[in-house]
């Protein structure tokens, strides 16, 4: 059967490849055949090509670029990382082949549909087919976007019944009274914070005058200046089309357990009262200020939750065991790299601690659902 399998497996990587160089040779017309698009990876009937890697590296950069990183550097940081992202674009093609093995297409395609309806909901259309018209003149095509929740979806859903559910269930409860005993830090209520904030970004300015008007502005909060005003006035933090929050919000973040955030800001607010402002926070995108508007203390567990000791235990080994399942997937699968990524990608392939995370998200920080993209687009109904 396995023979078979490869047989199937490498006409297909044949096949793909023909395809390409002939499609490409007719274009040509004259001279050298112009390659428009290659095999990267054959998995098992499946295949990687080129420009799916290429719009993965381009999602990748944008992803830095919108977190403040110089496209230079973003560049350089998501070229160093591709071959990470090659992998992981073949454990997702494991994934989804293995959830079309256990019969999930359906239970994932509800969830697809059940997504579209919530964005449609949420952006005041009153059907699909009139949200996806508003999505392509936005340039946003709902085909891709159903087909990468599709691809997400049947990889969650493989994760969680396949690994995830089986450390769930497999504890007893002799190993759950223990494990609760020897980490009861673990199941301690965080603290939470409650914070606003004053934003002033770095886009296009010298630092050294941004760093100045921070620090005027922090002068002035310290001074008994309201923080609301103030934040109303400076603060240039923008929602997605453009508009500074502050005007709004008067600078109010949210509230948030301390666990939750970045060590800078833990750092920054460890010492300041309900009421007070940080130092400047520096990051990549500009400085921040942040007022702690309240607090309220970490609490000790009152009884043994069975449930929560479950989840804490599946947190906790859930990567490495994910990291061996796709191993295994890996093992017994047909997997061919094209010969010039075979030194940087198959190396990836035989470990067990390879990021089991989609595409670009595995290298790129701050990843969204896609259909964030619609409902970032602007293209809501007036």
């Amino acid at each position: 059967m396995k023979s078979k399998l490869f047989m199937f497996a490498r006409t297909a990587f044949v096949a793909a490849a023909l395809l390409l160089v002939s499609t490409s040779a007719a274009l040509a017309q004259e001279g050298e055949p112009v390659v428009i698009d290659s095999v990267v990876a054959q998995v098992n009937g499946d295949v990687v090509m080129l420009s799916t890697v290429k719009r993965e590296v381009k999602d990748a950069v944008d992803a830095f670029k919108q977190q403040g990183v110089p496209e230079p550097k973003a560049i350089e940081e998501v070229t160093k990382r591709q071959p990470e992202l090659i992998a992981s674009l073949i454990n997702e093609l494991l994934l989804v082949q293995k959830g079309k093995e256990l019969n999930m297409t359906e239970e994932v395609e509800t969830e697809v549909n059940r997504e579209m309806l919530r964005v449609m909901t949420s952006q005041g259309f009153k059907a699909v087919n009139e949200m996806e018209e508003a999505m392509r003149r936005e340039g946003i095509d709902p085909a891709t976007i159903r087909t990468t929740l599709r691809t997400q979806y049947m990889k969650n859903a493989v994760l969680s019944r396949e690994v995830d559910a089986k450390i769930y269930f497999g504890a007893s409860q002799d190993e759950l009274k223990k494990y609760y005993d020897a980490h009861r830090d673990k199941f301690r209520k965080p603290e939470v914070v409650t914070l606003s904030e004053i934003f002033l970004s770095l886009a296009g300015k010298p630092e050294a005058e941004v760093r100045v008007r921070a620090l005027q502005l922090l002068t002035q909060l310290r001074g008994g200046a309201d923080f609301g005003t103030i934040a109303a006035a400076n603060s240039e933090r923008q929602d997605p089309s453009g508009n500074r929050i502050a005007t709004q919000n008067k600078g109010v973040v949210g509230t948030f357990p301390l666990p939750d955030l970045k060590t800078e800001f833990v750092n920054a607010m460890k010492n300041v009262p309900v009421g007070g402002v940080t130092d400047l926070i520096r990051s990549d995108e500009g400085y921040q200020i942040l007022r702690v508007d309240a607090r309220t203390p970490a609490s000790d567990p009152k009884t043994f939750e069975e449930n929560q000791v479950r989840e804490a235990i599946t947190v906790e080994r859930r990567d490495k065991e994910r990291g061996e399942y796709l191993k295994n997937l890996r093992k017994e699968a047909y997997i061919k790299l094209a010969p010039e990524y075979q030194a940087t990608v198959g190396p990836l392939l035989t470990t067990s601690t390879l990021p089991t995370g989609t595409t670009s998200s595995t290298i790129a920080p701050a990843t969204t659902n896609p259909t964030n993209k619609a409902e970032a687009s602007g293209s809501k109904k007036p």
